[in-house]
């Protein structure tokens, strides 16, 4: 399966964070085949926090949803992530963003992630290595989310 995976750091060092978190998800979850440039964007939800960096990733997996959710957690505290306030700080978070075509939701995962067309944050990076991937629910291109957008918020390559 594809997976689509956003990283996530506003804590430095954001760069060894998410070089660790790579290896490492190049180790448990499968092969990455593509990232997106890194991207300094604005922090969403709780705004009174430093600027986050962000990536896409593009990986080849043959993990479950559950097993690469359980996976990705696991990465996130071998990394170094602490459990802080929800939308505050972090040495590093991992979303999934989308599996192919697939849609999920059960009370610990919703797929394609349920935020991912209302967050420029991360539609920006996911465009740039996904323009012409379906959204399996809206039924249109990440490029035509993106375009749609509402979210003011700063992204900068």
């Amino acid at each position: 399966m594809i997976v689509y995976l956003l990283l996530g750091s506003n804590i430095e060092p954001r760069l060894d964070y998410f070089n660790n978190a790579k290896a490492l998800l190049a180790e448990k979850v499968g092969a990455i085949i593509q990232t997106s440039a890194l991207y300094q964007t604005a922090a969403w939800g709780n705004e009174n926090q430093a600027d986050f960096l962000n990536q896409a990733i593009k990986i080849e997996s043959t993990l479950e949803p559950i097993q690469l959710l359980n996976t990705i957690k696991e990465i996130e505290t071998l990394t170094g992530r602490k459990q802080r306030e929800h939308w505050g700080a972090r040495e590093i978070d991992i979303d999934i963003l989308l599996i192919e075509k697939l849609t999920f939701k059960n009370p610990s995962l919703e797929i394609p992630h349920p935020q991912l067309h209302n967050r420029r944050f991360a539609l920006t990076p996911l465009a740039e290595i996904a323009r012409e991937i379906i959204h399996p629910i809206f039924n249109k291109t990440i490029s035509e989310l993106l375009n749609e957008c509402r979210d003011d918020k700063a992204v900068d390559a």
